[in-house]
Parts: C-alpha cells; structure tokens; sequence
C-alpha cells in the first residue's frame, strides 16, 4: 500500500491549482481546492480500483458520484450489507471522514473490504474531494 507524506499532498495540491488557474504560486489559491486535488490523488491511489465516479454503473463498491449528504446503503442495486442499510447514517464530512478512517469501527459487520486511510491528513484531502463529486449526471 502506498502512503503520502501530508506536506507532499498539500504542495502537490496546491502547485496543481496554481497551476490549473494559470496563476503563480504567488497568487491567491483555495485551501478547499488545494484539498480537493490532493484528495483526487489519495482517491486514485486508494479508492478509484473499486469505486467510480458517475451515476450510471459501479465495480466493486457503488458509485461514489453525489455521495455528499446522501444516505449509507442507497445507491440503487449495488448488494449493501445489512449493516449498512440499516445503519441510519448520511454520508456527511464527519461520517465519511470516520468512514475512511475505519469503517468497521463505524459500522460493524460491513461488507467493505477496506484497508483503513490511517493518515488524518490524508482524511481530510480525502473527504474534501467526496464531498465536491455532485449528485448532477453533468459533473
């Protein structure tokens, strides 16, 4: 499995939208955004082998498009746990951050086979990007 260094990511992520904004280093950027590219990055290396990012399929998880504020074990035909569906959680920042961090902690008996994100940086980053994946089919 492979870790990032906290301030590797925040550098990463904030050289990426200096540079997606054509701006300098100098000029004014996003701490949300500079989260948000970092988390792509975390989502790649850790999620993006199980999870997709739209509405109209899934792999090996369900789709993760529009998972800000929707409720835990929704996503239509995707086979939840029972333990998911019945868990009563929306998927907010702090239930996705607790999520990333252990979910067998959050929801015992889960059937996701998931290798925790133990870094809180990298918790973080990673919540800031599910969080910004919209429910609209444009995105």
């Amino acid at each position: 499995m492979r870790y990032f260094q906290a301030s590797t990511l925040s550098v990463v992520g904030v050289l990426a939208v200096s540079a997606a904004l054509g701006q300098g280093a100098t000029q004014w950027w996003s701490v949300l955004k500079a989260e948000q590219v970092a988390g792509k990055q975390v989502f790649d290396a850790h999620c993006a082998a199980c999870h997709v990012q739209k509405h109209d399929g899934h792999t090996f998880g369900p789709s993760l498009k529009g998972v800000a504020n929707r409720a835990a074990g929704s996503v239509a035909g995707f086979p939840y746990s029972d333990a998911l569906k019945a868990s009563g959680l929306v998927w907010n920042e702090d239930n996705l951050r607790k999520w990333i961090a252990e979910p067998h902690q959050l929801v015992p008996k889960t059937l996701m086979p998931h290798v925790a994100i133990s870094n809180p940086a990298e918790q973080v980053y990673l919540t800031a990007y599910l969080m910004q994946l919209k429910g609209s089919t444009s995105n």
